[in-house]
């Protein structure tokens, strides 16, 4: 049974991951980078005042300012985003990427984020855009929502909206309980075991209960956990990796060319081992760029959607930010890490040292750290996999939700926190993989519903940068569900 689950699993994921979904990824990035004007370059001071520069300027963006007790403040909405995304993707990831894909693996995950900016930024923006207040005056929204009000609503299309709204929930519940919750917990609990010698067990069963206490309590609580955790934790990961490549900051250049070389298939294929070529670094890149900042999959949106912002547009521009933290950033650094440290071949991709992608960040961090290296790597692991466990409990809860009512949400939240220890204790190969699947297929009734809502993204983009940047004196464009 499970070799027939398996088999059928790798046909699928071969689906959504193989050219075609990839090319859809591509492509859609790439349309509405034309729609919206090439708005992540041309308005870069813009969008970056907005996020980065108004975290220290603008309190309203980071205090919750009681105007609207169903909201989140915008930076808790963003760290609650990016505890999802910024997991062990940027990590154990990043390595895979390498090994599978060589070098030039990680030019296409830099590629695959310029373009995914503009999907993340579509999908903020109709996040607001079509979201709702539920029973106890919160804001709710997602991809379901935008895909059954606003591509319902185009003619013929009413159920096409629903049907794609619902498959899009079912989906993001199944993944919820792999990539957020079941492998994230595993990753914790083989890492802690590895560094410190902690049991499983032991791991599992007060992750899941710490775990349980903040999910039950709702998205303020995972917002005000996560507003202090991500901020910290990407500091203090930054920090180090920035040390380690300081370390070795005369093999940056070649590790650069060995990026570009492997991208554009300048080297030479050899030993017929898997993984070389430019398809190899394309798809490996492609792959773990999507998986690690989550654009295209419209997961972020949940969070996004609970914001206190007015503006669609301005959380669109928090979207292009997270992909950006993320990839351009977090990624980036975890690959120079293990490019300039010598742990790999720079022509191949391949470890010097035998080891596989979950101890390959942890060894290229040992060329500096000695024998801390492994322990830093470990701890990070935790809090990466935590904060993405707290993150994927709200984008699960909000989709069983959609599915089968709000009073039905505190069951989803007892399994998802029990199946917590479950990961742990458990082999997870083929949980791996199923993970990584659902979380793909997420990927395709979203994009179809911001394809076809591309139109309202550029619209309501122009009206924005009328009223905001020319000054022109002309109403916001609003949905039929805003209230604001």
């Amino acid at each position: 049974m499970a070799e027939t689950i398996a088999r059928a699993n790798g046909w699928l994921s071969g689906v959504v991951w193989g050219p075609a979904g990839l090319l859809l990824l591509a492509l859609t990035g790439a349309w509405l980078t034309m729609r919206t004007g090439f708005f992540q370059f041309v308005r870069l001071r813009h969008w970056l005042g907005c996020t980065l520069g108004a975290i220290f300027t603008d309190r309203a963006i980071t205090a919750h300012t009681g105007r609207d007790e169903g909201a989140i403040s915008q930076f808790q909405s963003m760290c609650t985003a990016l505890a999802a995304t910024i997991g062990t993707g940027n990590i154990v990831g990043v390595a895979t990427a390498i090994l599978s894909g060589g070098p030039g693996a990680v030019f296409w995950m830099w590629v695959m984020a310029l373009l995914g900016t503009m999907t993340a930024y579509a999908e903020e923006l109709l996040g607001i855009y079509y979201r709702r207040r539920d029973a106890k005056g919160q804001w709710i929204g997602g991809p379901m929502y935008y895909l059954a009000e606003g591509l319902g609503a185009k003619p013929g299309c009413r159920a096409l909206g629903r049907g794609l709204a619902a498959l899009f929930a079912l989906f993001c519940v199944l993944a919820s309980f792999g990539i957020g919750n079941m492998s994230q917990a595993n990753a914790i609990a083989g890492n802690l075991e590895a560094a410190f010698g902690f049991s499983p067990a032991l791991t599992g069963g007060v992750l899941a209960a710490g775990s349980a206490l903040v999910i039950l309590r709702g998205l303020r609580q995972v917002a005000a956990i996560t507003e202090k955790l991500v901020p910290a934790m990407a500091l203090v990961y930054l920090m180090g990796a920035g040390l380690v490549v300081l370390t070795h900051f005369w093999a940056v250049p070649e590790a650069l060319a060995a990026i570009f070389r492997g991208a554009l298939g300048l080297r030479a294929a050899g030993g017929g081992a898997v993984g070389y070529g430019v398809w190899a670094a394309l798809r490996w890149g492609a792959m773990r760029g999507a998986f690690s900042n989550e654009a295209g999959l419209g997961s972020s949106v949940m969070a996004g959607a609970s914001s206190n912002v007015t503006e669609p547009a301005r959380q669109g521009m928090w979207g292009i930010f997270e992909v950006c933290a993320d990839t351009l950033a977090v990624c980036t650094l975890t690959a120079l890490t293990i490019l300039c440290s010598g742990v790999v071949d720079l022509e191949t991709g391949l470890p010097l040292n035998g080891v596989g992608p979950e101890a390959l960040t942890g060894a290229a961090f040992s060329t500096t750290f000695g024998s801390l290296g492994p322990a830093f790597i470990a701890l990070s692991v935790l809090l990466f996999a935590y904060s993405t466990i707290l993150g994927w409990s709200h984008y699960g809860a909000t989709a069983f939700g959609y599915l089968f009512g709000p009073r039905a949400v505190t069951v989803y939240k007892l399994v998802f926190s029990a199946l917590i220890f479950v990961g742990a204790v458990t082999e997870l190969g083929l949980v791996w993989a199923l993970a990584d699947t659902f979380n793909g297929l997420m990927m395709v009734p979203n994009l179809i519903g911001v394809l076809a809502l591309s139109g309202t993204v550029a619209r309501v983009t122009q009206n924005y940068l009328d009223r905001t940047l020319r000054g022109e004196h002309i109403p916001p464009l609003r949905s039929a569900t805003d209230e604001t």
